[in-house]
């Protein structure tokens, strides 16, 4: 499996139409035919030293193999997704992994 998170941090100018234009852009990827599994999320109310809870959003998705996360880079949703939304956030992070 390939495992792709990104971390979003949207600007603080934004309000609450700027967060529903995330969400709605956002969730579009799930419907990538590439993609096996996705998880959207916002930080858990966790608090210890090693959690980083900085972040505005965070997106999981998991893919049979770095071919098919490939894919999703190119596809028209993703690149639709960046263009629509690219403006509202400052910071993105993105931890790529495979399972052992």
């Amino acid at each position: 499996m390939f495992v792709h998170h990104v971390f979003f941090w949207l600007k603080s100018t934004g309000g609450p139409e700027e967060s529903k234009q995330f969400e709605k852009g956002v969730n579009s990827l799930k419907a990538i035919q590439s993609v096996k599994m996705a998880e959207i999320g916002v930080p858990a109310s966790t608090d210890r030293s090693v959690i980083d809870r900085s972040y505005s959003y965070s997106l999981l998705l998991v893919f049979e193999n770095m071919a098919d996360h490939d894919a999703y880079q190119i596809d028209p949703i993703h690149t639709q997704f960046v263009a629509d939304c690219a403006h509202l956030w400052e910071r993105v992070q993105i931890y790529d992994s495979v399972t052992l």
